[in-house]
């Protein structure tokens, strides 16, 4: 039996130039990662924009109105996370390593980070986003009419079961032994 050995740096520039460009190719997303960090800021300035109308009109509107501005900065807020998500988890996982061993600030998550843990915290994120909106509309609903209630409330769902089946089927796919 012959033993593997691990390929070195020179071994990897010798593969065909095939190889090498879709290999490269992965590097073709890096303006949507940019990209996405612009959309980051755009949120970061909508954030700021709403708390500073929450705080300028504090003393002057209902309750239910200053809850209401709280779970759109909540939301902003989760959107961002979403965000970050995919920006960080995403280009570790599909462009090149981010060569973060040892920094103090690096997400647990991101140390066994893949495209399936990926879904499935996307999914999950997707959820809590839902759930803001839901509560929103919730607190309105007596300006809403029964049909927006129900479908907002189905397509949440949907978005729950969705995510459970991913989960499950990441599930399956780590531990094919044990089903």
């Amino acid at each position: 039996m012959q033993q593997k050995i691990k390929p070195t740096t020179t071994e990897y520039k010798q593969g065909s130039i095939m190889s090498n460009i879709l290999f490269g190719s992965r590097w073709l997303q890096l303006p949507l990662y940019l990209g996405l960090i612009v959309a980051q800021a755009v949120y970061v300035f909508f954030f700021g924009v709403e708390l500073v109308h929450l705080v300028s009109t504090a003393h002057t509107i209902a309750e239910a109105d200053i809850m209401l501005i709280v779970l759109g900065l909540i939301d902003v807020v989760m959107i961002s996370n979403l965000l970050i998500m995919v920006i960080v988890g995403g280009y570790e996982t599909f462009v090149s390593r981010l060569n973060l061993e040892g920094h103090p600030d690096k997400p647990d998550w991101l140390s066994h980070v893949n495209a399936n843990l990926l879904k499935v915290k996307l999914a999950t994120a997707i959820i809590g986003i839902s759930s803001i909106h839901l509560l929103k509309t919730f607190i309105n609903a007596e300006n809403l009419s029964d049909k927006v209630l129900i479908w907002q409330t189905v397509i949440h769902m949907t978005f729950v079961f969705s995510a459970v089946a991913i989960a499950y089927v990441d599930k399956l796919m780590r531990h094919p032994e044990q089903h």
